[in-house]
């Protein structure tokens, strides 16, 4: 063996088998679908009911696809057709054994014993036989300081270990998995560690003002200053800068962006580390040479991210509970990802800033998207696994190849995907199916086509009740949306990320009149986060028999709030300006609908907008209606949003 080659063998014996994971998936009564991360290919089985008569095995060799994204890391999704239905509403424990390099096979409490409960010998899940109770969030930015809202929701889940009737059906992650483009610096080295432990792909830079990645991961510039390695070129200061009031917002339009992830490696190491405490454990990153303002910042950033990794084996062992569904909003991109045709044009316009969209999206799909629906991935993955074998015998990526993968991404219309169940999930995508504003490019464009929200009404019809998952909120608050639009109509939609279902004309009206339409009687409930603050509302389609009825629940953060002082400002503002006696309520494109708030029992007299991180909880009867919507508060506690008085209902 030659002494590359003992090296390359020394490092992967040290690492864990398993590095991330698993988290469950897309996981049925007759299919169980796990994702994960492995240092190399392993030999393992799944076993159900594992030390009861009727356990059933399962060896994974032809029931696993793994992707080697580096030297020792390989994407792994586990999806099993299973031989006999598992009973619902019933705790279902599990073991994934894996095999050991002596042959042996070790159990999943023996190589990961933070993802068991206490006083349970192995993890376990329920298959519920409606979706009576939903757990949902969004905006998990590792260095906001506060409590993680998983940490929140393991607690919740550990409480009820021997009440499994009361688990949710789903953690339904509804955008902001991860923060691709606001970075803190200590987070950032703990990425590049990660990509030299696993020796994570390599890839050419196009465009930029270093050549590869490893020219990027060694450049002054890369710790704080990364909107200078953007080309300095007069055809892309629209791309390199934006102007608000003399304010620089650089790469792209985020304001947080000077540590924005741009090459592949980046981004998937960065899944990793908000996933699993073993990806930490296998690191030990180092400050980087910085000047003393940005070396002050990065300690200041090192407190928190090291609360935040103290909470990831509780956040691991909820997702190993908790079958898991996600969609991506803008940050798992990049911060105003297809807010206009105008900012399209400029981002995907140039090699550079495509590529950087390009690896984030194709890290979602492998991250992300492909446990959501398998059948409807595996083709698009099947492209990434031809691409990942273009590899050199350096380790970089073919150009050709990652850009034609891209492309495909880019082109791709199926990220949005559906459930079966009482009631149906219908998730939405919000992003790359846009209603552009082809004679104002630089107005918003409306959150999703003509098309997709024809889709959208399709799924509807028929259906009594449904649970529509939609990043950002359908009825958000009536003044912050219009500020909005004041700024969209001086021209700066960027500044106030003007990104709401109102914002285009064409996508507001096609939505309202789905839900006026005769076709959609039934009870449908909205759930959204995006806004970093959590609120409901009761919504009645006015002057027509048999409307449907509506609910508007947002959760947001998980780990993200609002500014405090702002927000009370804005809340109070809303509720004098747009109270029900109010003319300006004829001025906004709901006037149709009657939207009755839900004020939060824990907050202050008349306070209806909740902002602290944490998770939502959702309980719906038979027929579809919320009957208990609650906040489960990060820092501890919880918020109730009891009904407000309605109206006898009309028909």
């Amino acid at each position: 063996m030659s002494e590359h080659a003992a090296a390359l063998h020394d490092a992967e014996k040290a690492l864990p088998n398993v590095l991330v994971g698993p988290l469950l998936r897309r996981v049925t009564a007759s299919r169980w679908v796990m994702w994960c991360v492995t240092s190399r290919p392993l030999t393992m089985t799944l076993v159900l009911q594992p030390g009861q008569p009727q356990a059933q095995r399962y060896p994974l060799a032809e029931y696993q696809q793994c992707l080697p994204v580096g030297r020792h890391a390989y994407v792994c999704l586990i999806d099993v057709p299973l031989a006999s239905p598992l009973p619902c509403d019933t705790r279902i424990d599990y073991d994934l054994q894996v095999q050991q390099r002596d042959g042996r096979y070790q159990s999943l409490p023996e190589w990961a014993p933070w993802l068991c409960y206490h006083d349970q010998a192995y993890p376990g899940c329920v298959l519920a036989s409606r979706h009576h109770r939903l757990m949902h969030g969004s905006c998990r930015k590792p260095h906001h300081d506060s409590p993680d809202g998983l940490v929140r929701a393991d607690e919740w889940l550990g409480e009820r270990q021997s009440s499994p009737d009361e688990w949710p059906a789903w953690l339904l992650m509804t955008g902001d998995q991860v923060y691709v483009d606001d970075v803190a610096g200590p987070m950032l080295s703990a990425v590049h560690a990660v990509i030299a432990r696993l020796g994570l792909v390599d890839e050419c830079l196009e465009g930029a003002t270093v050549d590869d990645s490893q020219a990027l991961y060694r450049s002054p510039d890369s710790y704080y200053r990364r909107a200078e390695l953007l080309p300095d070129v007069t055809s892309n200061v629209a791309l390199r800068e934006r102007f608000f009031g003399g304010v620089k917002k650089p790469v792209f339009t985020s304001a947080n962006a000077h540590n924005h992830l741009m090459t592949l490696a980046e981004m998937l190491a960065m899944y990793c580390l908000v996933w699993s405490p073993t990806a930490w454990r296998v690191i030990e990153p180092a400050q980087p040479p910085l000047g003393e303002q940005d070396a002050g910042l990065y300690r200041k950033e090192q407190a928190v991210i090291d609360a935040f990794v103290a909470g990831l084996p509780q956040c691991a062992r909820v997702m190993a509970h908790v079958p898991s569904l996600m969609i991506f909003d803008d940050h798992d991109v990049t911060d105003d990802w297809n807010l206009t045709a105008e900012w399209e044009r400029s981002a995907y316009g140039h090699p550079f800033s495509k590529r950087i969209i390009g690896n984030a999206l194709v890290a979602y799909l492998l991250c992300q998207g492909w446990g959501n629906a398998p059948d409807k991935l595996n083709p698009l993955v099947g492209e990434a696994a031809t691409m990942l074998e273009s590899l050199d015998s350096t380790g970089y990526l073919d150009s050709d190849a990652q850009d034609a993968l891209i492309d495909q991404v880019f082109a791709f219309q199926g990220w949005a995907f559906q459930v079966p169940g009482t009631p149906p999930l219908i998730v939405l995508d919000t992003r790359t199916r846009r209603w552009r504003n082809e004679r104002r490019p630089q107005r918003p464009s409306g959150l999703m086509d003509w098309e997709a929200l024809i889709e959208m009404q399709q799924a509807l019809i028929g259906a009594p009740s449904a649970v529509i998952i939609s990043p950002a909120p359908m009825f958000g608050v009536k003044l912050i949306e219009g500020i909005q639009r004041l700024f969209t109509w001086a021209g700066k939609p960027l500044m106030v990320d003007a990104e709401n279902w109102m914002a285009h004309r064409g996508a507001a009206n096609v939505l309202l009149q789905i839900w006026r339409h005769s076709k959609t009687p039934g009870n449908y409930v909205i759930l959204s986060g995006d806004v970093h603050y959590s609120f409901a509302y009761d919504i009645v389609v006015r002057h027509r028999q048999h409307a449907p009825r509506l609910w508007q629940i947002t959760s947001s953060g998980v780990k993200n709030s609002f500014p405090k002082n702002l927000l009370n400002t804005f809340d109070r503002l809303n509720r004098w300006l747009y109270a029900p006696w109010s003319p300006l309520n004829w001025f906004t494109k709901r006037r149709k609908l009657s939207i009755y708030p839900r004020d939060p029992d824990r907050a202050s007299a008349g306070e209806r907008l909740w902002n602290a991180s944490g998770i939502g909880l959702v309980t719906l009867d038979e027929q579809g209606c919320p009957i208990d919507i609650r906040q489960l508060d990060a820092a501890g506690g919880e918020a109730s949003f009891p009904p407000p008085t309605l109206p006898p209902r009309a028909g």
